[in-house]
């Protein structure tokens, strides 16, 4: 049996748009959780179907070859939830202890002339760290584990920028109709998301100003009396237990508090069901985690200048 999906590219076409570029309006997009295997792969030899795209397809046309392409979506209100460029850069595959072969191959959003199909996995921006993989793989369309929350169901604007030109449709996005959640319990899985995903940004952000802050600590290190050399020993000694704190140590630090906010991502977001108590408890407790190491760095800080 051969299914031929998602043919709403074909229903829009008419003369009229035989000479310009075209967004075509997308099908709704369902978010689901295609992938439920927590195990080892099947073998690549093991025939098999392949599921439909997991995320929202845009197709678009261009009649001739954009020097700059863009996509932007954006919320009810407006909000940009995510940008795409031809400018963009692959991510890197770091060394990893697998075949390349269960990679999925790198998607880039193209300015040739011609027919397009772009995937959108319904997701915020995902953070800029080393690419990790599922032991669940699927030969060769195994994606990277996520490290970015779902968007909430909704009415999402596509904007589709070609050089100088804007072609903007609409996008409905649909939860799981197997999910019987309801939506305000969905909406605090996404906002309890949003917080851990920010707190993890946030959390990273201060690791670079500190680790840059050291870096100015040592120039004068180098140059400082002895008197001043104890004093300067002594904060890179703070600055670098709050980035790290040694093995066993109670003390709380910023590579503690983001790997607790990575994990509460997985936790909220590995099912569609309402967040429970200790995962909410869990969630105010590593924001004030995070709020106290903010107010010692801005307290450190004071003693670099």
């Amino acid at each position: 049996f051969w299914i031929l999906d998602n043919i709403s590219p074909l229903r829009q076409l008419n003369s009229s748009m035989l000479n310009t570029s075209i967004l075509y309006k997308p099908q709704p997009a369902y978010r689901i959780i295609w992938n439920k295997n927590s195990d080892t792969p099947l073998p690549q030899e093991e025939p098999a179907g392949q599921n439909p795209p997991d995320g929202a397809m845009i197709d678009y046309y261009l009649k001739e070859d954009a020097k700059n392409i863009a996509i932007e979506i954006l919320d009810a209100g407006g909000k940009l939830v995510r940008k795409f460029s031809s400018n963009d850069s692959p991510y890197n595959v770091p060394e990893v202890n697998i075949p390349l072969y269960w990679i999925r191959p790198q998607q880039m959003l193209s300015g040739a002339a011609g027919s397009h199909r772009f995937l959108w996995d319904m997701r915020y921006a995902p953070l800029d760290v080393p690419a990790s993989f599922p032991i669940a793989a699927v030969y060769k369309n195994t994606a990277p584990n996520t490290t970015s929350p779902w968007i909430m169901p909704g009415v999402y604007t596509i904007k589709l920028f070609v050089d100088e030109k804007m072609y903007s449709q609409q996008l409905v996005i649909k939860l799981d109709p197997r999910v019987k959640t309801n939506l305000k319990d969905i909406q605090l899985q996404h906002d309890l998301s949003a917080t851990v995903y920010k707190g993890r940004i946030a959390a990273m952000q201060l690791v670079t100003e500190i680790e840059s802050a050291q870096k100015k600590l040592k120039q004068k290190m180098s140059a400082a009396n002895s008197d001043e050399l104890a004093s300067l020993k002594l904060l890179d000694e703070q600055l670098s237990a709050m980035i790290n704190a040694s093995r066993g140590s109670n003390i709380e630090s910023l590579n503690r508090v983001e790997s607790a906010f990575a994990s509460l991502l997985d936790v909220l977001q590995e099912n569609d069901m309402p967040p429970t108590t200790q995962a909410i408890t869990a969630v105010k407790e590593t924001q004030l985690k995070l709020l106290a190491l903010t107010g010692k760095w801005k307290v450190l800080k004071t003693h670099l200048k």
